[in-house]
């Protein structure tokens, strides 16, 4: 199948992810699709993100610019499990009973009904947390390079579990939002808290995020109090220094100087300009363009460092498969960062 396998064809609709031949034997490259979007409580989609991924690479030409031969590795798509979505569905609702008592005054924690679904949340999470990092484990020990496709931007932390009992590492976040809160609405393992949560592992010596536009004084406070182990680059500053004469050369050099020796990557989509992802769930005006975020991790990759692992979230399809269309590249490009 793979010898008749003709790169420059169109893809067929029932092919993998970037209408690839291989299977889970012959990919060297495995993708897991995490479809969670629990806590969300503005824009919602995030949940279709990975099938919006999947259908738009159908779309796509494999010759890339940077990675030519990249394809020839193997990229496949695993399976997120029948039960999680499931679940998801469930407590999607007992989140939003939550989610609109806060919004309209009338959340009292508690009481045994609210304090029963925040309890149900949590755990359940939690037991996502510990499938993927079950499920990282699994695909590495056979010698994959694997990367998560979310879903929210919680779904890495299960990521994060894994790396932080093998190795020390830093992570290069691209958001519009810290995600540094210690919580969001009630809600311990919020998207909003993704990076709070990571850093209770001491395996993360130092995040770098780039791109942050919008966050709360929780946030700010939280970034000065861990100068030695947070970096931002916020977005105002990042345009006022290249307003002023700085190259995206010399920033981005930066940021990759303020880096370990291995490096996890994450970017949230709506770290780029809302222009490429308006229907992502929490959209902020500002951002990097495309070919910014694709210098960035270029020069990351240039400079020798290890990438131990990826993600991408909050890619939601919206009505066209616009969003889809720049997730799909976004992730090609953070796959040859890992495995080109």
């Amino acid at each position: 199948m793979f010898e008749s396998f003709d790169p420059n064809a169109a893809a067929q609709t029932n092919a993998g992810i970037y209408g690839l031949p291989h299977d889970e034997d012959t990919a060297r490259i495995v993708i897991i699709p995490v479809n969670w979007e629990l806590t969300v409580s503005y824009g919602t989609g995030t949940f279709a993100g990975p099938e919006a991924v999947r259908e738009a690479s159908l779309q796509m030409d494999l010759y890339h610019y940077d990675y030519p031969n990249l394809w020839k590795q193997g990229i496949w798509m695993d399976e997120f499990p029948h039960h999680f979505k499931a679940l998801h569905a469930g407590l999607r609702k007992d989140a939003r009973i939550v989610i609109e008592a806060l919004e309209n005054g009338e959340l009292d924690p508690s009481r045994p009904r609210y304090k029963e679904i925040y309890d149900r949340i949590r755990k359940a999470n939690e037991d996502l947390r510990f499938w993927l990092s079950n499920r990282i484990a699994h695909w590495r020990a056979l010698g994959k390079v694997v990367g998560v496709l979310g879903g929210d931007h919680s779904v890495p932390l299960g990521y994060h579990l894994y790396l932080s009992e093998k190795e020390r590492y830093g992570i290069l976040h691209v958001d519009a939002h810290s995600d540094l809160r210690n919580a969001y609405e009630g809600f311990k393992y919020s998207h909003a808290s993704i990076f709070y949560n990571a850093l209770q592992f001491d395996a993360i010596e130092k995040l770098v995020q780039v791109g942050i536009r919008d966050y709360c004084e929780e946030e700010a406070n939280y970034v000065k109090n861990n100068a030695h182990r947070v970096k931002v680059f916020y977005d105002r500053e990042l345009r006022r220094r290249m307003f002023e004469g700085a190259t995206w050369k010399n920033l981005t050099d930066e940021m990759i100087a303020e880096l370990p020796e291995k490096v996890y990557v994450s970017v949230d989509i709506d770290g780029l300009d809302p222009k490429l992802c308006p229907n992502t769930g929490t959209p902020v005006p500002g951002g990097l363009q495309f070919e910014e975020l694709m210098y960035l991790l270029n020069r990351l990759k240039s400079s020798g460092k290890e990438i131990v692992g990826f993600d991408l979230c909050e890619v939601a399809p919206g009505d066209d498969e616009w969003d889809g269309n720049v997730g799909a590249r976004v992730l090609y490009q953070l796959i040859g960062l890992a495995a080109g």
